[in-house]
């Protein structure tokens, strides 16, 4: 599989100091959006692996990041380039939505 998982140990290394696109899904495993929006970002993972890091964050078990971010709603995609975060998008997304935020930002 080649969507990354962060944790709130990776974080800072896997996205803030990452050169480029990174794109986390926050999620949670009870979430029915959450599951629906699963294949998507998978899919994305694949088809963007080398160019654009694509990963998702538990929620639950990662408390730090999704309260440094504000997280209140899942899911929620988080867009950051060169570890500024550049876009956000609350609830559910289809692939073509979060393909289109990927082309732009990439």
């Amino acid at each position: 599989m080649a969507e990354a998982t962060f944790t709130d140990a990776n974080f800072d290394a896997e996205v803030l100091k990452a050169k480029g696109l990174v794109m986390v899904d926050f999620f949670a495993t009870w979430c029915g959006p959450c599951k629906m929006m699963a294949p998507a970002v998978e899919k994305l993972a694949t088809e963007y692996e080398g160019k654009v890091k694509i990963g998702k964050l538990d929620v639950d078990e990662n408390p730090e990041w999704s309260g440094k971010y504000s997280i209140q709603s899942i899911p929620t995609t988080i867009f950051f380039k060169n570890g500024e975060m550049v876009d956000q998008l609350v609830g559910f997304q289809s692939g073509e939505v979060l393909k289109e935020k990927i082309e732009a930002y990439k």
